[in-house]
């Protein structure tokens, strides 16, 4: 996707969420109330990363491709062209998914 339409800033990443659940493991349909927002996604745009005090950069340890996971409540809701992302700060993400 190096052709996105947003480029974040610093620390910041841009993320895809992964579709919630359409039905349990049971069979049984959620409607849109009760279904668990997604703690997983794939990362589709990034920054240059952190500048310290100093003015040094620190690199971003994540990068386009990457599926990660992160809070329930991370990160600010956008949407670009139809479609829904999060942006948010890596700090926000708990770690890569292998």
């Amino acid at each position: 996707m190096a052709d996105f339409k947003i480029k974040p800033l610093a620390d910041r990443v841009i993320v895809k969420p992964k579709e919630a659940e359409e039905t349990t493991k049971g069979g049984i349909i959620l409607p849109d109330t009760v279904k668990e927002k997604p703690v997983e996604g794939t990362i589709v745009a990034v920054g240059a990363g952190k500048v310290t005090d100093e003015g040094k950069l620190i690199a971003m340890s994540v990068k386009v491709g990457d599926v990660v996971l992160y809070g329930k409540y991370s990160g600010q809701e956008v949407k670009i062209d139809g479609d829904e992302y999060l942006i948010m700060r890596e700090s926000d993400i708990y770690g890569i998914v292998k």
